[in-house]
């Protein structure tokens, strides 16, 4: 693999983690944008700038316009099916030099 100066980055069968050389600063929050409780669970929980929320489910054109914040959505699930998400909401950070994936609960009634 080679840059595009043509500089090798890695020979032929080696193995690179991405996470050697750049860091993931953002949390990725994955909610089903149609429950209202995920919905108003990941805005309380997280800031703009300490994580993106990215819809399953949902609009998130709709909810921008309404919360007056940004939101993405997995399109064709690529990203749950990358880190082999099952349940929402779920939240990867970063750990080292791994990823870590954490399907989480949500308690009735519980604001974040």
């Amino acid at each position: 693999m080679r840059d595009q100066k043509g500089n090798l980055i890695a020979a032929a069968g080696q193995k690179i983690n991405p996470l050697d050389f750049v860091a993931v600063r953002q949390d990725l929050v994955f909610i089903d944008g149609d429950n209202a409780a995920e919905l108003a669970w990941a805005t309380a929980r997280y800031a703009d700038l300490k994580a993106k929320i990215i819809f399953v489910n949902g609009s998130p054109i709709e909810q921008m316009t309404a919360k007056k914040r940004r939101f993405y959505f997995d399109q064709e699930g690529k990203l749950t099916g990358t880190f082999g998400i099952e349940h929402t909401p779920a939240v990867v950070t970063q750990a080292g030099k791994a990823m870590r994936i954490s399907e989480m609960v949500i308690k009735p009634g519980s604001p974040g």
